[in-house]
């Protein structure tokens, strides 16, 4: 047996917590390895916070500079020189291009070759799909991405998430919630198959736990009817129905759903309230304007119809609660106008997974003041488009 199956094997044979301690033993006792430590990407994306190793856990580091916020942001190794003959190469935990963390392993320099490389990003690799079957057993990598205790409204919004990227070779997707550790209403949801791909960009109106509650039964409807194979307007008017049978028009929930077609880059658009879709292409930035249908459960037994759109290879889309396109600064400007796209196109060089981010911190500084007073989404999507000659697999 070669010693990347044998690590291989380990983490797929360890518990649920220990992990981390397979992959330790596995790695010291076949790559020389000195230490190994897990860092995961906190819901802020502000830090990766050390999951819990005894006898010691290394303190929190920056997402954004530092050794392993360099291997975090470029997703790929990188190898830090500690001198004595000793490496730290940091490798990138990531599943289908959502980013987790970062695996930090200790090595001599004279066991840290190209092909040993490549296996360690390859058991990064394998740890991160199995740290996420971990998560229905254990709460172990869960706490370690808090910062801070997450509200109670928070935690079931993270808990409705997909992730927070994903990648193919048709598109890459990026989105962040703020406040990440006290959201209310706003949500997003994404599925994809051999065809085609599902989003959802939801506003519940609403605080605090009412809030919650109404985006979880949104969501969840609008699931159901995707799962039922039903087309896009149904699903519209079934999760209009469930809203309304609970609510009887006193909450409503924004969305705005889209059905992309892997093949073609035609696009499927149902906008039933708040959220904004804004196209980047080339260096123009334009709000994409669609007709403006009633919000899901307004009134009973709502029609939807589905408006066509078409993405063009290189297209960068961005969708926006109103929480980002309707802040006012203190010029009482509002952020989804100029501001907005000026945001959006001072990122045009970041990948579709940083972009969120990035406009939100950018959201801060036109706000005048740290504390947002409502919740923020943006969602990220690069349009590649589909290589001729049959279907590209999944990555």
């Amino acid at each position: 047996m070669n010693r990347f199956v044998a690590a291989e094997r380990a983490v797929r044979t360890a518990a649920p917590h220990q992990l981390l301690e397979a992959v330790r033993d596995v790695l010291c006792g076949h790559y020389a390895a000195g230490s190994v430590e897990l860092f995961m990407a906190d819901y802020g994306l502000t830090v990766l916070q050390p999951v819990p190793a005894l006898p010691r856990t290394p303190e929190p580091v920056p997402v954004h500079t530092g050794p392993e916020g360099r291997a975090f942001g470029s997703q790929e190794p990188f190898v830090e020189e500690r001198g004595s003959g000793i490496v730290r190469a940091h490798l990138p935990v990531t599943v289908r291009g959502d980013r987790l963390g970062v695996l930090s392993v200790v090595l001599p320099s004279a066991a840290c070759d190209a092909a040993t490389l490549a296996e360690l990003a390859d058991i990064a690799e394998v740890l991160g799909h199995e740290v996420l079957v971990a998560e229905r057993d254990t709460d172990l990598y869960l706490r370690a991405r808090r910062r801070d205790r997450l509200t109670l409204t928070a935690e079931m919004q993270w808990q409705l998430l997909p992730g927070r990227s994903c990648s193919r070779p048709e598109y890459e997707l990026g989105a962040q919630l703020e406040p990440a550790y006290a959201v209310f209403g706003d949500n997003f949801d994404w599925s994809a198959d051999a065809e085609r791909l599902s989003l959802y960009v939801t506003n519940g109106t609403g605080e605090g736990i009412e809030a919650s509650l109404l985006t979880g039964l949104g969501i969840n409807a609008l699931r159901n009817a995707r799962r039922a194979g039903v087309p896009l307007q149904d699903q519209a008017a079934l999760a209009d129905q469930a809203i309304y049978a609970q609510y009887r028009g006193d909450r409503h929930l924004s969305v705005l759903m889209l059905d992309l077609e892997l093949a073609t880059g035609r696009m499927r658009v149902i906008d039933a309230g708040s959220p904004r879709m804004l196209r980047l292409r080339g260096r123009t930035v334009g709000r994409v304007g669609f007709e403006e249908q009633l919000p899901l459960g307004m009134f009973e037994e709502t029609d939807y119809l589905v408006q066509e759109f078409r993405v063009e290879p290189g297209d960068r889309l961005l969708f926006v609660s109103d929480g980002v396109h309707a802040v006012a600064g203190p010029g009482r400007e509002e952020h989804g106008g100029r501001a907005l796209a000026r945001a959006v196109n001072a990122t045009r060089l970041l990948p579709a997974t940083e972009v969120p981010g990035a406009v939100l911190r950018e959201l801060t500084g036109h706000r005048g003041r740290p504390g947002p007073e409502d919740d923020a989404l943006v969602v990220c999507l690069d349009w590649h488009g589909r290589a001729t000659g049959g279907h590209d697999a999944a990555r």
